[in-house]
């Protein structure tokens, strides 16, 4: 049901007096007020939201946030206390103060810059930490607030519409909500579902029917086993599977992490109303076949809590009762976000007394209960259903399981992500006769890398004042990845950067300057590519512009991976010892450099491209074998080198036996 939104409903965070950056927070009788302003309007206050606000205020502007429900923080205070944090040493900026700030409340010590960093949380703690950000930033936040409306003027947004009838304008907007719903009302392109391996030469996105999360044994998947005519258990779908790799409208499944515990004063789980043990006959049968557990994890996070999820064939997961929620209405998502609190229910009071089970298992069940002192307000149940993806912006550049493995590289990063690449299952299917889980992909990626500023805002035409920083440009696979909560505040906290930047500066999002934005992310704290960068370190992509200068004629392409930028460039192996390209870099102090070069090889490749390094000490010439080592810095030698623009390095064409690759150049301190 919809929350009132009240004038006591608004968290206080100081009132009037709170100053940051020399920015007076907006005054109380303009929060309350039928038009409310800001520079910056948030909606949803997930940690992506919270930490985009904070950041708008630390660059001295206005904002609210406005969230559509009566929780604050998202997953990160909704029980997802293991952090799925992959490379915690690329989680920086707010995000990596968070993370301080957590270790700070558990120590009792001031956090600081060099304060080390905790992953793992209750609840209530991780609220505590945003509310202290809120409150020392001078951050509103109303809840309760949904949004029912947007006025553009062309392609701007210019207000927001809530149900509650108050109006909330400013220049400049973030939609930090999970499901989008900001980007859908401005128009913005988006997507649901899973592209086809074919839509962006992925190899492991659309339908996957593999092991993970998988029936162990074989379960019959009909009413009366052995009878396709007395129809299918609850869950199970009819639709024959298609091939691996074929797209289609599915969705990943949702469910609630719980916080759990054994102590003495933990609350039962429930029974909820409803509750039909028939919705849990698969898992009898399953049981029966010979499956023990685990049912759920317990994965410790602090004073004998957990946060608990899904974990094997059947298990918290509520797979296939999600597919309308992306795109349904606030009624229809409070609908189905009570039907898998239903189902997730009754599945625990099913493992913890139905009388099919082995008493071990009823046993192991029931030593656990729900802490008393999490979700006080919600019974000890999490208030934040896990939507795990929903709408997916379209934009100038939607992040691939290409730029996941490491085989794509952005020009314009804004943040780092690092997790597997996972999606939960989709759907529950028949398959010879036995019942088998369809979705499951849980693969790793070689190391953190960029996403794009361009994935996190819209296309120019659609709306220029937007970002989008959590229902972010991304394939379904790659969605897996950066789907983490700590890769949201990353990018929120880049989001409101740029927003607040073009605001500065009179222009549109897909205006702004990058090497401004870039400059003012790295003076933040941010970490914008991996490995991180040596002190001094230059890398300079063939489209660079400042820097790069060219001959003759070069051809962009994207046909072989592994190359750094948006793309690669290449002589079509014609106009010989005409085509040629400099790369001059500014280098901020004299010393020795060792210098790089990247391509990416391929047989038809040059085997012995020239190259003349210019240095304090002279020339150097050097011969590179296209043919191979490509997708990866290459050591060309270590030179003197002055300070400032005196250097570079020439890519020649003269003689080559091939086509000639020309993709960055890279000069690193010695």
């Amino acid at each position: 049901m919809p929350y009132p939104i009240t004038r006591r409903t608004l968290l206080r965070v100081g009132g009037a007096t709170v100053v940051v950056a020399g920015i007076p927070a907006i005054p109380a009788s303009a929060l309350a007020a039928a038009v409310v302003q800001a520079d910056l309007v948030v909606y949803g206050a997930t940690s992506a939201g919270i930490v985009a606000a904070v950041q708008a205020r630390r660059m001295g502007r206005t904002t609210v946030i406005l969230e559509p429900g009566a929780h604050l923080g998202g997953l990160t205070t909704g029980g997802l206390g293991m952090t799925d944090s992959g490379t915690q040493a690329a989680i920086k900026g707010i995000a990596g103060e968070f993370y301080r700030r957590v270790h700070a409340k558990y120590a009792g010590t001031p956090v600081t810059p060099t304060s080390p960093a905790r992953f793992t949380f209750e609840p209530h703690v991780a609220r505590a930490v945003f509310d202290d950000l809120l409150a020392e930033s001078g951050v509103p936040v109303y809840h309760g607030v949904r949004l029912t409306g947007v006025t553009m003027a062309g392609n701007r947004i210019t207000e927001l519409v809530t149900e509650n009838g108050q109006l909330f304008r400013g220049p400049m907007f973030v939609d930090a909500s999970y499901e989008g719903d900001l980007m859908h009302r401005a128009g913005v392109a988006w997507t649901v579902g899973r592209e086809s391996n074919a839509t962006y030469g992925e190899t492991i996105n659309g339908v996957q029917l593999r092991g993970g999360h998988q029936f162990n044994f074989p379960v019959d998947p009909y009413v009366v086993p052995g009878s396709p005519a007395s129809g299918l258990l609850p869950g199970i779908s009819a639709a024959p599977v298609a091939p691996n790799g074929t797209g289609d409208g599915l969705i990943q499944a949702y469910n609630y992490r719980m916080c759990l515990t054994q102590a003495a004063n933990r609350i039962p789980f429930p029974r909820p109303a409803g509750y039909a043990a028939a919705d849990y006959e698969l898992l009898a049968r399953y049981v029966q076949a010979g499956w023990s557990g685990p049912f759920f994890t317990t994965h410790g996070v602090g004073n004998g809590k957990t946060d608990s999820n899904n974990n094997g064939a059947f298990s918290t997961d509520f797979i296939g009762a999600n597919y309308a929620y992306p795109t349904a209405s606030h009624a229809a998502r409070d609908s189905m976000a009570a039907d898998h609190r239903a189902y997730q229910q009754g599945l625990m009071w099913f493992l913890a007394n139905d009388s099919r089970l082995p008493a071990s298992v009823r046993a192991s069940t029931s030593s656990w209960g729900l802490a008393a002192d999490e979700f006080t307000s919600t019974g000890g149940w999490p208030p934040q259903l896990y939507v795990r993806e929903a709408r997916r912006m379209v934009s100038a550049y939607v992040m691939t399981e290409r730029n996941c493995r490491g085989q794509e590289t952005v020009a314009d990063p804004v943040g780092l992500a690092s997790y597997t690449m996972d999606s939960h299952n989709c759907q529950r299917v028949v398959v010879n006769g036995q019942v088998r889980n369809e979705g499951d992909v849980q693969i790793g990626v070689p190391g953190p890398y960029s996403i794009s500023y361009r994935s996190i805002v819209p296309a120019r035409i659609q709306c220029a004042n937007l970002t989008v920083p959590v229902c972010l440009a991304a394939s379904h696979i790659a969605y897996g990845s950066i789907r983490m909560e700590p890769v949201f505040m990353i990018l929120g906290q880049s989001a409101a950067t740029a927003a607040m930047l073009a605001l500065d500066a009179g222009v549109a999002l897909q205006d702004l300057d990058y090497p401004r934005l870039r400059t003012r992310l790295l003076a933040d704290g941010q970490l914008l590519v991996w490995p991180p960068p040596a002190t001094g370190e230059v890398i300079l992509d063939s489209r660079a512009g400042s820097g790069v200068t060219r001959a003759g004629t070069w051809l962009g392409s994207t046909a072989i991976g592994g190359y750094y930028g948006p793309d690669y460039e290449h002589d079509d192996n014609t106009g010989k010892g005409v085509n040629r390209m400099r790369f001059t870099p500014t280098l901020p102090a004299a010393g020795t450099y060792s210098v790089y070069l990247r391509w990416t090889a391929h047989e038809n490749r040059a085997s012995n491209v020239p190259v003349d390094i210019v240095h304090s000490g002279g020339i150097a010439n050097r011969t590179v074998d296209q043919r191979s080592a490509g997708g990866q810095w290459v050591p060309v030698g270590t030179y003197p080198f002055a300070a400032g623009s005196a250097g570079s390095v020439l890519v020649r064409t003269e003689n080559t036996n091939g086509y000639v690759v020309v993709d960055a150049a890279r000069f690193v301190p010695a």
